[in-house]
């Protein structure tokens, strides 16, 4: 089986730092781990290869292409690695959880995010597995499109790095054990300072 698990973010190193960019620094994460760069060019993508996790085939893939616009780098991928949508595992922020959780999702609505919109538009379908890490602080955040393309907050940097290890921990698990048992193992897990 061969895994394309997609980090969304925005290229350029003027997003390198923010929230929205939370995929990106997942795949590099677990590229870092599997010692691989991502860097080879598969139509609008970045893309690793040569990762094998027992008898499977891992793609590391960050989009080139804004957002909003995630959705065209599926078709070029799909065709090369002889893949469905089932074999996706997308990781992507989400203001709608708070900072410390991480969700696993088999499935389900783009639910406001522009990059799942454009996912789902693309592969005619929302039956893919997803990791979606909170960047919702405690704290007002203002208007949405603000706050997502802005610099992760100093108070925000360590809780965020330890929510994107763990989001790296779903994607290791979705793909050893599936999408019920890495649920079960995950999606409790609140990383947040006790009140």
């Amino acid at each position: 089986m061969v895994w394309l698990v997609l980090g969304l973010g925005n290229p350029g190193e003027e997003y390198a730092g923010t929230y929205h960019n939370v995929g990106f620094r997942v795949v590099e994460r677990l590229a870092s781990e599997w010692g691989v760069r991502i860097r080879e060019r598969c139509g609008p993508a970045l893309i690793s290869t040569g990762i094998v996790s027992g008898p499977d085939t891992v793609v590391l893939v960050e989009p080139q292409t804004y957002m909003n616009r995630s959705g065209a780098v599926l078709p070029i991928l799909l065709e090369r690695f002889e893949a469905t949508a089932g074999s996706l595992i997308v990781v992507y922020d989400d203001l709608a959880l708070p900072l410390g959780r991480v969700r696993v999702r088999g499935k389900g609505s783009a639910g406001g995010h522009n990059g799942i919109k454009s996912l789902i538009s693309v592969a005619g379908t929302d039956e893919f597995m997803r990791v979606r890490v909170g960047i919702q602080p405690e704290r007002d955040v203002g208007g949405v499109r603000d706050f997502v393309l802005s610099k992760v907050a100093k108070s925000d940097r360590d809780l965020l790095e330890k929510t994107e290890e763990t989001a790296a921990g779903a994607v290791r698990a979705l793909m050893a054990d599936g999408i019920e048992k890495a649920m079960a193992a995950y999606n409790g897990i609140d990383l947040r300072p006790a009140q």
